[in-house]
């Protein structure tokens, strides 16, 4: 992960949502807290070396290759979530997430591993709400606890299955992002949205939600 790019990156999910203040109230006063951060750390502890070069953050074609299998359908239950999977990078005006405007579908972070990859973490980012959209596919992300379950589908057919290990939130100036989107430490996949207060000044969210979850 290239150092200039940090900050961008530490928008995620929040750099196109322009949100209300009743999202604040829904969104930000019921906070969940943290489980199972141990846990998260231990499998982005690299075991061997790093699966290829470092994760680039500009813009660039989806990686060659027949290991390479891009998501493209994820369901949880347990918040009723069933959205649609994007191919997405970074975009080059803003150096945020590029997030898919519309907040019932999520983006895969394309320059990472796929979900064949032996190591490594799948990022998926997505919407907390809009004030034109309403609720968006990760609105009740927060909600998620140690052991539920979800399946992502990829572009070969084949569902997979993940259970959650950890919920974490982050001030989005102090997300480990180097952790959250490394190529290396165990099989993973990270799933990121806004959370925290929410500033009506600048429109965003103070904090992000990272939830982590093992195959299962």
């Amino acid at each position: 992960m290239t150092v200039r790019n940090r900050g961008a990156l530490a928008a995620m999910a929040a750099g196109a949502a322009a949100l209300t203040v009743a999202a604040l109230v829904a969104c930000g006063s019921q906070p969940n807290g943290t489980v199972g951060a141990d846990e998260a750390v231990a499998l982005a502890s690299p075991s061997a070396p790093a699966a290829g070069p470092p994760v680039p953050v500009t813009g660039g074609d989806l990686p060659a290759g027949p290991e390479i299998v891009p998501p493209v359908r994820l369901e949880i239950p347990a918040i009723e979530v069933a959205a649609t999977v994007n191919a997405v990078g970074v975009n080059e005006r803003t150096g945020e997430f590029e997030v898919p405007p519309s907040v019932d579908q999520v983006g895969w972070y394309r320059f990472g591993p796929g979900l064949e990859a032996p190591a490594g973490s799948v990022v998926i980012a997505g919407h907390v709400d809009s004030s034109t959209q309403g609720e968006g596919a990760f609105f009740r992300l927060r909600d998620l606890d140690r052991d539920d379950r979800m399946t992502v589908t990829g572009d070969d057919g084949k569902v997979r299955t993940y259970r959650v290990v950890a919920r974490e939130e982050y001030r989005k100036t102090r997300i480990p992002l180097e952790r959250y989107f490394a190529r290396d430490g165990s099989p993973r996949l990270t799933l990121i949205t806004c959370g925290g207060p929410f500033d009506a000044e600048t429109r965003r969210y103070r904090d992000n939600v990272v939830v982590t979850a093992v195959p299962v």
